[in-house]
């Protein structure tokens, strides 16, 4: 369609009017940046508001599923091995570790199927499996992990409080974090036994005192809502500022709720944005980094750079990151093909200084290790350019130090470059004039003869090894 930011911001507005918060985040960041409209906090708290309601809403019933959010410009070379998706190999090898009895493995399996994370489905009964195997091993963390999942209940395992309750006191009597929050929100919302806020506070206090940030959001919530303790806002924004440093999503929210009503804390309607906005990104639409990753990782750009670009459009930075990154790399490609045409002839008559443009290019603006790797090559051979050796072996470092797939090519054009050199200083050195002289090797060998003198030193390095392992 034609590129009409009107069109756009007036179908955006509609669509937030009749209820979608993906509208409603797209005019919030559009207004917080002053994106085609003029900057206006208000407006922008306003729709960014709406969203967070919808989100916590989710998360207290915790429904909320957080989604890695992959970074391609720190894994543009090797992304099968990115730390924010787990690897099929790799994950094959955490089962076989489980199964071989790692319970610090078994717990953290566990985890990942619980709530679906790096990559992986949502398996509540791969995860129960798992937190069995590692509390029968005797872990606090597994305990209460299973009493997590018959408080929630899932298929694998159906509320039960009671068995909660089993579980979560197991894990406390270990001193455990996670079992004495369960502790505390079970006296709390009075599950399996009567309600009892003391018990709930003393639970949730210990917990906090060990860094579990729920239990520091549980406490906060508590001094905010005045549930079993007079309210103090003062001590509500401590524990919801220390949850927040560990990402607690509710303690963002009741922040940003606080900031923006000025409850116990000076009215800052930026602030309030940026906590609200922190919230709105845990949203369900978060999901499409993970099918726009899976997409560039199996070379469907078209589809990836789209729902980059709408998440982007949203405000998520890592998006924006992405999208840009994914643009600038085909105009690196399409500037390195280019200057393949023009070195080749292909549909033009061959020009080498024309195709140096291109690949310079390429080099300055957007560091394509391709682009290195024949600049150096036409600077080695002065095609097109002035030769210069000692130009010629930097780009070629460049190259290797800019992409690891151009380590074994630049290998073998060093160690030509380097042979050839040689070959010069110590074959062709003429005694009677002490003048170096260079012979023509297109006319002697052909205009092929940097790949014989590669295949030359291929053979000579496989003789080597041979004879080094005999």
């Amino acid at each position: 369609m034609d590129y009409d930011q009107a069109k756009a911001l007036i179908y955006y507005t509609f669509g937030s009017a009749g209820g979608s918060m993906m509208s409603q985040m797209i005019l919030g960041y559009r207004y917080l940046s002053g994106i085609n409209v003029l900057k206006n906090c208000e407006v922008a708290l306003n729709h960014y508001k709406k969203v967070a309601d919808y989100i916590a809403d989710k998360l207290e019933k915790s429904e909320g599923i957080p989604v890695e959010k992959v970074r391609l410009t720190e894994r543009t070379e090797n992304l099968s091995s990115n730390s924010e998706i787990l690897d099929w190999d790799i994950y094959q090898y955490y089962k076989f570790l489980a199964e071989r009895g790692d319970v610090q493995i078994q717990v953290s399996l566990g985890q990942l199927h619980l709530i679906g994370r790096k990559g992986l489905d949502q398996d509540y009964y791969k995860a129960l499996y798992y937190f069995l195997k590692a509390a029968k091993a005797g872990s606090a963390n597994a305990m209460a992990f299973i009493g997590k999942m018959y408080l929630e209940g899932n298929p694998a395992a159906p509320q039960n409080n009671a068995t909660a309750f089993k579980y979560f006191s197991m894990a406390a009597n270990k001193g455990n974090a996670i079992g004495l929050h369960g502790l505390g929100l079970l006296h709390f919302y009075g599950k399996g036994v009567p309600v009892n806020y003391g018990e709930a506070l003393k639970y949730f206090q210990k917990a906090a005192e060990k860094g579990w940030p729920n239990a520091q959001f549980q406490l906060g919530f508590m001094y905010y809502s005045g549930s079993g303790v007079w309210k103090d806002y003062k001590l509500a924004f401590k524990y919801f500022y220390l949850a927040s440093q560990s990402g607690q999503p509710l303690a963002i929210y009741y922040l940003a709720e606080m900031y923006a009503s000025g409850t116990g804390v000076l009215r800052s309607c930026r602030t309030a944005v940026e906590l609200y906005k922190g919230v709105c990104e845990l949203g369900h639409w978060a999901e499409k980094f993970l099918t726009a990753y899976f997409a560039y990782k199996d070379g469907d750009v078209d589809s990836s750079l789209v729902q980059y670009a709408l998440l982007a459009e949203m405000g998520y930075e890592v998006a924006q990151s992405n999208s840009a990154f994914i643009l600038e790399s085909r105009n690196a490609f399409a500037r390195v093909k280019i200057g393949d045409y023009h070195y080749y002839g292909y549909g033009t008559k061959k020009d080498y200084k024309t195709a140096a443009t291109h690949y310079s290019i390429a080099v300055d603006k957007y560091h394509s290790a391709q682009a290195m790797f024949n600049l150096a090559y036409m600077y080695e051979h002065g095609l097109g350019i002035a030769k210069n050796i000692h130009l010629a072996r930097r780009l070629y470092d460049m190259a290797a130090q800019t992409s690891p797939d151009a380590h074994i090519p630049v290998f073998f054009a060093l160690m030509k470059l380097e042979t050839m050199h040689l070959l010069r200083d110590i074959l062709f050195f003429n005694q009677f004039t002490m003048r170096w002289k260079w012979i023509k090797l297109d006319n002697a060998v052909g205009p092929y003869w940097d790949l014989f003198v590669i295949g030359l030193i291929v053979a000579i390095l496989i003789f080597l090894l041979t004879n080094r392992h005999r």
